[in-house]
This record gives structure tokens, C-alpha cells and sequence, in this order.
């Protein structure tokens, strides 16, 4: 009996720490605004060329949505194609009409027929096939550039092409529970926090071929953690990076450093609050300050923000090698 007990003791607190994971998404919606909340998913099913794969969302950095095109409805667009080249203008007209009260999913059909060596554009200027798609795009907001493809980036590393199918996501939010339809959505951006790393602790990978803060493009990375002024801010940091730009000398995230015919690391014995070549720093917001983080850090917000974490250097150089995984806690 104390045996069972005891086991249930055991069963029990094992359920609580998962219960305390929480995945958060933020949603770039496709007419600008951005909503935040908690979603009850544990993984993501991505269709791709190769086979399915199952990904578990702690794994998941962000999903850039593609608009799928709708083949099925293919006939019937290369029917109404037609149409918007008949000498009669109501036929034109209605043809037209049909096509722009149409999805998104439309648009990538309606440009691979407009590309088709079978198309042949009328005589009539009125109704185009090019005008359609221009005006679906904007009514869908679509860009130019769109994917037919959704792509999941993984662990801050890698990206993966294909189909992820879903028609809401269900989010928690501040003011209530949100069902965001998928056309609606232009990319979702996920954070996971893991109950064995400690309430509300974020793991993030800093990449020296990107996440230098002289990097002008994409050089900051984006935390999606938001911080309130007088809010203490803890950040743990390891891992080796070599700095091309730095003579291909190493550093360590508290600025220790070996150039590169040695074999140890010599300590950085600066005391300076000022940052030193390869520190991990943050700032808040995308104007704030660059602020010394280094190894191990506990420190509080100055102002109120969003945290952006980068690897100190003020020359970028894109053949920088290794990365840094910074363990991200606001309290």
C-alpha cells in the first residue's frame, strides 16, 4: 500500500510540472496587428515533399505561412480565364466578379495559368486576368513574394518547407479566448516554456554568423518577451563562438577570449558595466541601449519594452562561427 502511495505521490508531481508548461503564440495577423496568447498545442504536423513529420512545439521557433493553391478548383478558373477575353462585356464583368469574390488559395492557380503557354490575354483591357490576381492580393493581403509553402523554422537553426493544415488557432489572451482563423494569420512566432527549466525560463540559441549587434539586418534577436520597467531580468549564457571579424580570435559570453594559435581562454578581467567583445547583451525595444549580460546576469528593467539579445561586436562579419545558448528569465 505504501508502495502504491507512493507512486501516486510520484505520478502526481510529475503531472503538475507538465501542467506548468505553457506554449505562447503571437500572431502577426495579414492586416498588421499582433495578438498574443496561450495555445493548447503539444506539436505540429508538417507535410512535405519527403513524408510527414511530427514536430513537438517546445521545438518550434515560428511558422511563416504560405497560401496553398486550391488545384482542385483548377478547371473552373482556366473556364472563367476564358471568359475575361468574350467580346461581351456583362460575361467579362461577371467572370470578373466570380474570380476576386474567390480565397486566397485561388491566387497561385490563377498566375500559374496566366503564365501557361496555353493563355492567351484578349483584346479587352477592362477585365484582366493580371488586374484579378492584383486585386485578390490586396484584398487578401497578400504580398508579391508570398510561399505556396508553410515554413517552420526549428530551434532557431533550421527550416523545414511544406503543409501545415489547420483552419483556427484557439488562443488564451488577457481579454478572453480568441478563435484567429488561418487566412487571417501571416506568421506565428512560439515560445515555449519549459516547467524543468524553472517558471517562466526561455531557452535561445545567438548564432555569430547572425546575431552580432553591429549586424544591421536581423543582428538583434527578438525575445517576444515583453519587460516592465523596475521588472528583474536574469540571463544565463554559455557556449563558444570564433569572430572572423576579430582576427578569428574565440570568446566565451563573459568575454573571455583566446586568439587563435592559443589553446586557452584568457579571463576577461574588465570590471567595466560597458560591454567587451563577445558579450551576450539585451536591450528593450528595438532603440533601447545595448546592456552587458555577460555569463550570468540579474539585473532590472530601466524602461518598458520588448527584450532583444544580440553577441557584442560592432563590426558584422557573416563567416563568424559557433553560437551561445542564453537561458532568458523576467521575474
Amino acid at each position: 500500500m505504501k508502495k502504491f502511495t507512493s507512486l501516486m505521490v510520484v505520478a502526481l508531481i510529475s503531472l503538475a510540472a507538465i501542467s506548468q508548461n505553457k506554449t505562447e503564440f503571437t500572431l502577426t495577423l495579414k492586416d498588421g496587428n499582433v495578438v498574443t496568447g496561450e495555445a493548447k498545442i503539444t506539436s505540429l504536423t508538417l507535410t512535405t515533399d519527403y513524408g510527414k513529420l511530427i514536430i513537438p512545439i517546445k521545438n518550434v521557433t515560428s511558422i511563416q505561412l504560405g497560401i496553398h493553391p486550391d488545384n482542385a478548383q483548377k478547371s473552373k478558373l482556366e473556364n472563367l480565364v476564358k471568359q475575361l477575353s468574350n467580346s461581351n462585356e456583362e460575361m467579362r464583368s461577371n467572370a470578373y466578379k466570380e474570380i476576386t469574390s474567390m480565397s486566397a488559395s485561388v491566387i497561385p492557380v490563377l498566375e500559374d495559368i496566366s503564365y501557361s503557354s496555353n493563355y492567351i490575354p484578349g483584346d479587352f483591357n477592362d477585365y484582366s486576368l493580371n488586374n484579378a490576381i492584383s486585386e485578390l492580393k490586396a484584398v487578401h493581403s497578400v504580398p508579391n513574394n508570398y510561399k505556396t509553402k508553410d515554413v517552420v523554422f526549428i530551434d532557431y537553426e533550421y527550416n523545414m518547407g511544406g503543409v501545415y493544415t489547420f483552419k483556427t488557432i484557439e488562443l488564451k489572451t488577457e481579454y478572453g479566448t480568441l478563435n484567429i482563423p488561418r487566412n487571417k494569420i501571416e506568421k506565428i512566432d512560439v515560445m515555449y516554456y519549459d516547467a524543468s527549466e524553472g517558471a517562466g525560463m526561455k531557452t535561445f540559441k545567438l548564432f555569430a554568423n547572425k546575431h552580432i549587434s553591429g549586424n544591421k539586418d536581423g543582428g538583434w534577436l527578438k525575445t517576444g518577451i515583453m519587460v516592465k520597467n523596475g521588472q528583474g531580468i536574469d540571463v544565463v549564457s554559455s557556449g563558444e563562438i570564433t569572430l572572423a571579424s576579430l582576427s578569428g580570435n574565440s570568446y566565451k559570453p563573459d568575454g573571455s577570449n583566446k586568439n587563435s594559435s592559443s589553446n586557452e581562454f584568457k579571463p576577461n578581467s574588465s570590471t567595466s558595466t560597458y560591454p567587451s567583445y563577445g558579450n551576450t547583451v539585451y536591450k528593450i525595444g528595438e532603440s533601447g541601449t545595448a546592456v552587458k549580460a555577460g555569463a550570468n546576469y540579474k539585473g532590472k528593467a530601466t524602461s518598458t519594452g520588448m527584450l532583444y539579445i544580440s553577441i557584442y561586436e560592432t563590426v558584422y562579419n557573416a563567416s563568424n562561427t559557433g553560437f551561445y545558448v542564453v537561458k532568458l528569465k523576467v521575474r
